[in-house]
């Protein structure tokens, strides 16, 4: 087992993780979604969240929905707002894998702001290469949660 791996999973052992994945995708490869449900946390994305907004057709859904067919992407606010409502119904202290958000600063600064709130913290910060440089990989960085994101999972 690689170091990375062997500290991960000692972060990961006896407690609630929450991971950050800054990648291209809103999704994690089949076997980093495996390994994150054998930790038992929840996945979560702002594109699975729009997604189950649509099949509800709230009023969100329905402004994603009108979004996509327009071609356009859905206003900074109302995702901080999704993600600020995911968040907060969620069990306090409930690990999470958190793929596609925050994609700017600011975001990353609302999110600290929230865990603050719990007395929470991300306890790793992956980052595949397009997103292992500037302002948000810089932010997780100067903390020392970022670390590159390695092609496979860790091995239990």
């Amino acid at each position: 087992m690689s170091d990375w791996s062997s500290n991960l999973l000692q972060i990961a052992a006896g407690r609630s993780t929450k991971l950050l994945f800054l990648n291209q995708s809103d999704t994690l490869s089949e076997e980093w979604m495996n390994w994150t449900r054998s930790l038992h946390i929840e996945h979560v994305s702002p594109a699975h969240l729009l997604r189950q907004e649509i099949c509800r057709r709230s009023p969100l859904g329905q402004a994603a929905q009108l979004a996509q067919q327009r071609g356009t992407d859905l206003p900074g606010e109302t995702l901080v707002s999704l993600m600020r409502r995911w968040f907060h119904a969620r069990k306090p202290d409930a690990g999470f894998a958190l793929c596609g958000f925050p994609a700017t600063l600011l975001q990353a600064r609302i999110i600290a702001e929230w865990l603050d709130a719990r007395d929470e913290s991300f306890d790793v910060v992956f980052a595949t290469a397009p997103f292992h440089d500037g302002a948000l990989a810089d932010y997780y960085r100067t903390f020392g949660l970022l670390q590159p994101q390695p092609l496979t999972a860790p091995l239990l």
